[in-house]
């Protein structure tokens, strides 16, 4: 099996990696470029219809109004073809903010170039793009918006004063206008910018607080189940250890069913451990938190999970080469998010599961690979929620020929990793491997032990 390298952090040289990227809601609705420009409609064909019939300016008339209803048909064609809450990517926003400034260009052509004093609107779609959209296609509208009035100042068609005052500005004033305009543009652009940019990073921070909230609410519920569900299954687990042991008792050595009976009885043992680690509250002994190699804590965590698949921790990798092996601090909510992670994909897995850890000065990677189909890709943009699986679940508690999943184990493992520190990622093997992967990665300072509190401790110990 292929297991994942650090290339798969770069677009396009690895699996696409579900985590929480930028959000619809950041996008800007069809509907609001859709009403904007009805209202600009409306007021180009009023302002065309006032001068010339209310004052009899001699304007082109009929390719003016061509123009504008150009604009009323591509409106149109949006409501006929496109949903009303269609969210846009950022180059379709700039690709119909482009049809508004030459649309406007055209206008303001038929009409006279910057001498009229509509050309002011020239900021508008700039600044809009500022509020909405990446700054890189803002500059791109706001370059060909200084093209569109540069060229209309030698072309353009006389500004339709009338027979009697027919008056020819300066160039020296509509250079001034231009100024005026760039200068605008300039201003506007990065004042919508700053505002929205402010905006959109307050409204990240809260959602992602509300987000942390939600889960540790969650998380709190569950750890209540936890405690029940350990007073309650204390009983049974028991009466099955006493059960077990006393047919073992029975039956003579080398019989399949005597292996099976030692087998059950170790897993009950196991059971038991979980929930008296799940109601000791963290009051572990000290020595739970004391220091260790992370490939030795990766491999006490496979050695629990012993069993017909192969679980084997791959050739660790430092960057650079002598960089040496990081020492952290035992935790017990990275050993039961890391345990859980590896017991969800020997769940899956057909014959193997791989855990990788890498390390440079910056990072500590943990990858988890298993050989099995890999996340569904109707779940994987909602894995770390609580009661998403794929695994069936069976309400009225009956026993299934399939094992049987209530989404809780990856929601926990994921929670308890995040309080660690680390970021938590799923992905799918790029065809023709497959096969799912799970990558965890801690900010080095995070969890890694340093030198120095080592050394202190050392020379603690001595005294």
């Amino acid at each position: 099996m292929k297991t994942i390298s650090k290339s798969t952090e770069h677009a396009g040289t690895g699996p696409r990696w579900a985590r929480s990227g930028q959000s619809l809601l950041h996008r800007l609705r069809l509907q609001t470029l859709i009403t904007l420009r009805w209202i600009a409609v409306a007021g180009q064909f009023s302002a065309i219809i006032i001068v010339y019939f209310g004052y009899s300016f001699p304007l082109p008339l009929w390719q003016s109004l061509a123009v504008v209803s150009l604009s009323a048909a591509l409106n149109i064609y949006l409501m006929l073809h496109y949903g009303a809450n269609v969210r846009l990517r950022h180059r379709h926003v700039a690709l119909l903010l482009s049809y508004d400034i030459i649309h406007l260009a055209v206008l303001i052509y038929l009409t006279g170039g910057l001498a009229n004093p509509f050309s002011l609107l020239f900021i508008v779609p700039t600044t809009i793009a500022a509020s909405t959209i990446k700054v890189k296609y803002t500059i791109g509208l706001g370059l060909l918006t200084v093209l569109c009035i540069t060229l209309l100042i030698p072309f353009h068609l006389p500004l339709p004063w009338g027979l009697e005052n027919n008056i020819q500005l300066p160039f020296i004033y509509l250079a001034g206008v231009w100024v005026a305009l760039v200068c605008s543009l300039a201003f506007m652009g990065v004042y919508s910018w700053k505002i929205a940019n402010e905006a959109r990073e307050m409204a990240n921070a809260l959602f992602a607080t509300e987000r942390v909230l939600a889960r540790e609410q969650k998380l709190t519920a569950l750890d209540g189940l936890a405690a029940a569900a350990a007073h309650e299954l204390g009983t049974p687990l028991a009466t099955i250890a006493l059960v077990a042991k006393e047919l073992r008792h029975e039956l003579p050595d080398g019989i399949d069913a005597s292996n099976d009976l030692e087998l059950l009885m170790s897993q009950t043992i196991r059971c038991r451990k979980i929930l008296a680690e799940l109601t000791s509250g963290g009051n572990e002994s000290d020595a739970f938190f004391e220091r260790v190699e992370i490939d030795a804590m990766l491999a006490e965590i496979i050695e629990s999970y012993k069993g017909p698949l192969i679980i084997e921790l791959a050739a660790l990798q430092s960057e650079p080469p002598e960089l040496p092996m990081p020492i952290v601090t035992r935790n017990p909510g990275i050993h039961f998010g890391l345990g859980s992670l590896v017991e969800n994909a020997i769940g899956f897995a057909r014959n193997k599961v791989v855990v990788k850890v890498d390390w440079n000065e910056e990072k500590i990677i943990i990858t988890i690979n298993d050989d099995g189909p890999g996340f569904s890709s109707a779940i994987i943009d909602r894995l770390g929620e609580p009661y998403v699986t794929t695994r069936p679940v069976n309400p009225e508690g009956i026993n299934s020929s399939e094992d049987e999943g209530m989404g809780l184990g990856f929601f926990i493992a994921k929670t308890l990793l995040e309080r660690s520190g680390a970021e938590v990622f799923a992905a799918n093997e790029k065809p023709p491997q497959h096969g799912a992967a799970v990558k965890i990665v801690w900010p080095r300072q995070a969890i890694v032990v340093s030198s120095s509190d080592i050394e202190g401790e050392d020379a603690e110990n001595k005294k």
